[in-house]
């Protein structure tokens, strides 16, 4: 039996959890991942290291991304991943598994051998150069094991020191260019140093011209490879002439000690080596070196291995892309993968004898959507598994390919979105009939009538045919299910990455349903992203969509645009169109009635003018344009003229904001989203009158930051009207530096930057208003000079650091606007602009609660309610997309870093929609009995009206 104190005790606990389960505010289980999806992504392969014979097969590889990963080699999934600071403390200078370095030079080594601790670690790390971080990981679970640190004498040299291992040490090495190298060994989990700092005359090194592989550092210096072993005690500099050498790229090739690639050739600097005349070739390629994992001192000069030293065994005059260091049976192999005629070669010899390995060769068809592929890994299970290649290409992706198959692919160069955009989905063929039956000229009744007659006998007969098998196939897009739904939520995500790759994703479920590779482009200069521009949406039935891309071609830097169907991929209106000038500029012209396009005008470096497609430059006669230099932060302004056929840009307005010792730098310029639609003209004030906003779609905010002897950092935020070039406000903060960053949106800007005097993160707010008077309704003209704005601002505090922001976006403006801001710690906290409000007052006052507005207090809350991510946090968070959806209530919404995050976001909450609890039987019931009470009260009624009449 309880006693009564224990039965008290119990039952105040069940009351407690009552009371406070009424306070609990969470996402249902079954609501996620029910609206959004998120992928996980670690960025292009660096280095890589297979195990198959292990009892956990793992691929462990690194990234350029500065990511640890392991990979489940049959499958390619995710099994655990390590994230590293972001740059420059986070720069992965190596990661080394617990085994000595593969050299084909050191017979207790192997490329193959498994992950073990008898040299103190798993996987060993360094990151960073001042400090330097090393760091120890357990390959099975991903925690960290142990780590030290070492912080230069010199943090400027060190930025370029590099590291290597060997035998239980790690040696540092500062190369000073021209001069001398410093190498310090350090035990590896210690970081104790074994011994003093050797000192190296040097004075060949170059930056540009020197590669590390293994212990040899080998530089190419007109048709000489020279180097030199980095652990002798008295170092020799190594020397070997190359004949019939052109210009080209020296790598080296790891694993095998003092051997490279130049040309086409496999090639050791050493007389000794092993020579293998396999392949025809007379040519070597100078340019940078390029070392290949597993080799020490091999290099690979163009795509030609070479050696430095004399006592390694290199098989040369290999030609090939990429070479790796493995084993087959026991013995060591040098295998090579290559791309001819569209074809995936991959050939392997054995390195002792240099023999073809026939059970490695693979032949298999090799998409064009990938770019040319490097060998990072390989492993060999047994002849019947065969052996398992894991290559990195040019487009960021990872491919594994087993027995001429390609068994899995990993698209990384999703880790790197540099522009997206939410297309329409096509109409189904009926509604598209009905939508252009509907948007006929004929007016009159009749012809309305047959029209809509014909139309629905079509369609009837076509469900028929359909019925019956004899019915049209369907297209692709929709056997694909890429329909319109009735609320415009699902739709195309095109995204186009940093290595120019384009992808078509479902935004419901993720799939990716096509993919392009531009392999030739890249940014624009001042770090300025490719555009992906949209000149014609899904809504003109039947006109296909039209997407752009602009870029700049990597060998010349003159403009690249590719056309293409948003919808399946494939390209429009002839495709890529190289250009023959570089792209200063570039812009869209309003919709053109002939076929619904909007042109695209783009302006070069001598501001001369063209448009794309050309039939619409007439379209250009009046646009304005400006350009903005970061360095100078100097701002031009230009008209665009259409006269005797001809198109010319005219300069109309400077704006210099450099300050006078021109020591100011453009560090953010934002302007408003070309879909937005303000629905509310003005706001509402205690007395019933009317506060006009100040809505200027020509308004462009601009910030510069300069250094200050007195307050160290000055941030200045200018408006400026982008026609006229008439600034319209400007405001300095004191002790404000970079990292900005700006939302601007109807009559408001919210913008955040570090505070330095008080260490920490703040975002000020700014709203216009005309007055209680309007100055035009109608039209807005900047031409003539409209008065000046009043001004309301006001500072917030954040508890956070924050890396982007974006406005909530509809399709009629309606909708409440909330500002998205993206933290460090990878969450996205939905912030309404109640809360950014500059008019907040400061008191409790009577005109504050009339107007809704909240009494001002400086720091902003970060209710874990408000995350609209919850628990999927987003590595590197980098930039915010939103787009309207066919539901007023709802804007969609794509988080991009190192993962993609897709969610939808109701400001307003869902207004225009039924809830999903929703009871739809009793509302059935309801209308059901009202219908049935109607009709009998009828009956009633006009019995006892007819009763009534016979009287």
């Amino acid at each position: 039996m309880l006693s009564r104190s224990a039965l008290c005790t119990g039952g105040l606990f069940v009351l407690s959890l009552l009371l406070l389960s009424n306070c609990v505010n969470a996402l249902f289980e079954d609501q996620i991942k029910k609206f959004d999806w998120k992928v996980q992504n670690i960025g292009a392969i660096n280095q890589a290291h297979l195990e198959l014979n292990s009892l956990s097969p793992r691929l462990l590889v690194s990234t350029h991304e500065n990511v640890v990963a392991v990979l489940e080699p049959q499958t390619g999934k995710l099994v655990w991943r390590q994230v590293l600071e972001n740059l420059p403390r986070g720069d992965l200078k190596l990661m080394q598994v617990g085994i000595v370095s593969v050299n084909i030079n050191e017979p207790e080594s192997t490329a193959a051998a498994p992950t073990n601790s008898k040299h103190g670690f798993d996987v060993l790390t360094i990151q960073g150069h001042a400090p330097a971080l090393v760091r120890g990981w357990n390959v099975a679970s991903g925690n960290l094991e142990w780590e030290w640190s070492l912080m230069p004498l010199q943090t400027e040299r060190a930025e370029s020191s590099f590291w290597f291992y060997k035998n239980g040490l790690l040696y540092h090495v500062i190369p000073t260019w021209h001069s001398h190298i410093e190498v310090t060994p350090y035990f590896a989990t210690t970081g104790r140093a074994t011994e003093t700092t050797g000192r190296i005359s040097a004075g060949w090194i170059n930056a540009d011209k020197c590669v590390l592989s293994g212990v040899y550092y080998t530089c190419l210096e007109n048709n000489q490879l020279i180097g030199i072993d980095l652990t002798a005690s008295q170092p020799q500099i190594l020397r070997k002439t190359l004949e019939n050498v052109v210009k080209g790229k020296l790598r080296a090739v790891e694993g095998i000690s003092g051997a490279y690639v130049i040309g086409n050739r496999l090639v050791s600097i050493h007389e000794s080596s092993v020579v293998c005349n396999n392949y025809e070739s007379n040519s070597f390629m100078l340019g940078k070196l390029r070392a290949v994992e597993g080799i020490s001192g091999a290099y690979v000069i163009g795509n030609r291995l070479v050696s430095i030293h004399e006592s390694s065994v290199v098989c040369n005059n290999y030609e090939s892309n990429s070479f790796m260091l493995g084993k087959f049976q026991k013995r060591r192999v040098l295998a090579q993968a290559d791309v001819v005629n569209n074809v995936l070669q991959i050939r392997g010899h054995y390195v002792d004898s240099c023999e073809p390995v026939s059970e490695m060769t693979i032949n298999m068809d090799y998409p064009d959507q990938y770019g040319t592929p490097t060998l990072k890994t390989f492993a060999c299970a047994s002849q019947t598994r065969g052996c398992l290649y894991v290559l990195g290409t040019e487009d960021e992706s990872i491919l594994a390919v087993n027995k001429g198959k390609l068994r899995w692919a990993r698209d990384e160069s999703l880790a790197n979105i540099v522009a997206s955009e939410f297309i329409d989905l096509p109409l189904a063929d009926a509604e598209g009939t009905l939508e252009n039956e509907m948007k006929g000229n004929t007016g009159d009744i009749a012809s309305a009538f047959s029209r809509r007659i014909s139309t629905q006998a079509m369609q009837i007969k076509s469900i028929f045919l359909h019925v019956i098998g004899l019915g049209q196939p369907p297209t692709d897009t929709q056997k694909a299910g890429l329909v319109r739904d009735s609320f415009g939520l699902h739709k195309m995500l095109v995204v186009l990455t940093r290595s120019g790759k384009i992808f078509g994703i479902d935004n419901i479920s993720g799939k990716h349903h096509w993919q392009l590779y531009l392999s030739d482009v890249q940014n624009f200069v001042n770090q300025e992203s490719m555009r992906l521009l949209v000149q014609r949406t899904s809504k003109h039935f039947p006109l296909q969509p039209l997407c752009t891309v602009v870029a700049k071609e990597k060998l010349t830097g003159n403009g690249v645009l590719f056309r293409f169907n948003p919808i399946n991929g494939k390209p429009a209106e002839g495709g890529l169109l190289k250009l023959n000038y570089k792209i200063k500029q570039l812009t869209l012209l309003a919709e053109s009635e002939k076929d619904s396009i909007k042109g695209l005008l783009l302006l070069d470096g001598q501001n001369n003018v063209a448009v794309y497609p050309q039939y619409v430059q007439e379209m250009a006669h009046g646009m304005y344009l400006f350009t903005a230099d970061k360095s100078t932060a100097v701002l031009d302004g230009y008209y665009v003229q259409y006269a005797d056929a001809v198109l010319s840009c005219l300069p109309i307005w400077n704006v210099r904001l450099g300050g006078h010792n021109n020591d100011h730098q453009l560090v953010a310029v934002a302007g408003k989203n070309p879909l937005e639609h303000v629905h509310s003209q003005g706001r509402v004030l205690l007395d019933r009158s009317v506060l006009y906003k100040y809505i200027n779609p020509n308004l462009v905010a601009v910030v510069t930051q300069a250094n200050d002897p007195t307050h160290k950092f000055l941030l200045n935020v200018y408006l400026i009207d982008a026609v006229s070039g008439l600034i319209v406000f400007s405001m300095t903060h004191r002790r404000a530096r970079v990292p900005v960053h700006i939302v601007h949106s109807e009559n408001w800007l919210a913008y955040s930057y570090y505070n330095d005097k008080v260490r920490r993160t703040e975002i000020t707010t700014i709203e216009l208003y005309e007055g209680k008077t309007q100055a035009n309704s109608t039209v807005w003209s900047s031409l003539n000079a409209p008065p000046m704005p009043m001004v309301e601002r006001q500072s917030y505090i954040i508890p956070t650091i924050v890396e982007t922001m974006r406005e909530t976006i509809t399709e009629r403006g309606i909708t409440n606007k909330h500002v998205l801001i993206g933290t460090a710690s990878g969450a996205i906290i939905e912030m309404p602009w109640a809360l950014l409000d500059p008019r907040r007052p400061i008191t409790t006052s009577t005109q504050g609660r009339e107007e809704g507005a909240i009494p001002y207090i400086p720091e902003l809350p970060l209710p874990t309610e408000n995350i609209i991510n919850y628990n999927q946090t987003i590595a590197r968070l980098s930039n915010i997309f939103t787009a309207p959806s066919g539901l007023e209530s709802t804007c969609l919404v794509l988080a991009t870093g190192l993962d993609i995050f897709v969610t939808r976001v109701a400001p307003s909450k869902t207004f225009d929609l039924l809830k999903e609890d929703f009871d739809y039987t009793l509302i059935t019931a309801v209308l059901l009995a009202l219908t049935s009470g109607s009709l009998v009260v009828k009956h009633l009624a006009s019995r006892k009206l007819l009763k009534q009449a016979w009287k």
